[in-house]
């Protein structure tokens, strides 16, 4: 009888520390935690696509050995921007022309232009101190819009050079040369002797309205180049992401973050919200309240475990078709950790400053990627053999 009486006692304290766990804030553990360069902060900018892969590929010379550089954004988008552009112009203005992009952009800029440090070109030509790219944006819309209208009748020689001046005017001419660390340069030299190879990096991502195993262009606005992303079922692309972790390649990470579970204070969760609605007596505190009001009051509650969404490949299909999942946010995974409650989380580096509770680190449940994945990056040796044979990489 006392065996008995001391299990029951036993169970009811560790009932009771798990109850007082779920009360208490957030206590994450890193497993494992890669190298990275410091956060940035975008500012007023759409640019986290160029934040992000930059930070990717700044933890990739890293890992190989190369130190620690800080690549210019601003060089990647003035050249997104011409490119982009000319595309417009060239599809008769049916292309969406904003401050979005995707990975590929600073892959393809890299590759075919080359890259320079951010030292030589800071992109702040126009009396601030932090990006800000609204003006700019309506600026070089209201000319490439003008420019497809073709008032002329035909287009001029001259209409390429005037955009390139707006852009130039607000972000900096490209470099032809440029001395770093005592050694001169051109934007290709440089990036050739960072020593990076842009074929060796693959866009993955997971939907059923096209076959797996199989690529297809991801039908988003920021998507202007039509780049191609492998295919997989979901499980396969968590695989991938904690694979790359524990070998030691970070992940270039598009999600949508406008979810309520997404909160600005570095957590992200797909809470059930029924279930916190209904529980206990708390349920009465609900009626009544608009959806906004319940959004607003559930944040609140999401600095502490809560319950989660279990989420199905359907599930993230869903949302994807209905527009619930959009092309929101470029972000860096660089580590996984647990909560208290032994939890899976992924640690995310990323590019709205540091004025947050984890001083611009996000710590992002399992279940959360799972749904609002949008598509990853990663050095294709971070894919498990057995998924790179499918994929016949």
């Amino acid at each position: 009888m006392k065996k008995w009486i001391m299990v029951a006692l036993m169970l009811a304290v560790s009932f009771s520390l798990l109850f007082a766990q779920s009360t208490e804030e957030y206590v994450f553990t890193p497993l494992k935690e890669l190298k990275v360069t410091p956060v940035k902060n975008q500012n007023r900018t759409g640019t986290c696509w160029c934040f992000s892969a930059l930070s990717h590929l700044e933890s990739e010379l890293l890992r190989v050995g190369k130190g620690t550089y800080d690549l210019s954004e601003m060089f990647v988008i003035n050249l997104s921007y011409k490119d982009k552009a000319d595309k417009y112009v060239r599809t008769g203005g049916k292309l969406n022309f904003a401050q979005g992009g995707s990975f590929d952009d600073v892959r393809y800029v890299i590759e075919h232009y080359g890259i320079v440090p951010e030292a030589v070109q800071p992109g702040l030509n126009y009396g601030e101190d932090l990006h800000v790219h609204g003006e700019m944006e309506r600026a070089a819309g209201a000319y490439v819009k003008a420019i497809v209208e073709n008032p002329n009748g035909k287009l001029s020689t001259a209409w390429k050079k005037g955009f390139d001046g707006i852009i130039d005017a607000y972000l900096g001419e490209i470099p032809q040369t440029f001395t770093y660390e005592g050694k001169n340069h051109t934007p290709q030299s440089f990036a050739k002797e960072l020593g990076l190879h842009m074929h060796d990096y693959v866009s993955l991502t997971s939907y059923t309205h096209h076959p797996f195993y199989s690529s297809f262009a991801l039908e988003i606005p920021d998507n202007w180049r039509w780049t191609e992303s492998y295919n997989l079922p979901i499980g396969e692309l968590v695989e991938i992401i904690k694979n790359a972790i524990n070998t030691g390649y970070t992940v270039a990470w598009a999600s949508d973050v406008s979810e309520t579970g997404f909160t600005g204070e570095g957590i992200g969760v797909v809470p059930d919200v029924e279930a916190i609605e209904t529980s206990g007596s708390d349920q009465e505190r609900w009626v009544g309240l608009s959806t906004r009001e319940k959004n607003e009051k559930i944040r609140k509650l999401l600095d502490k475990p809560c319950q989660e969404l279990t989420v199905t490949q359907e599930m993230r299909q869903t949302a994807y078709d209905n527009f619930q999942t959009t092309d929101d946010h470029g972000m860096q995974i660089y580590g996984i950790a647990q909560d208290q409650t032994g939890k899976t989380f992924f640690i995310v580096k990323n590019s709205w400053g540091t004025n947050s509770k984890y001083k611009g680190i996000w710590y992002v449940s399992e279940a959360f990627v799972i749904y609002k994945t949008m598509d990853i990056v990663v050095h294709k040796d971070a894919i498990p053999a057995a998924i790179r044979a499918k994929l016949k990489l």
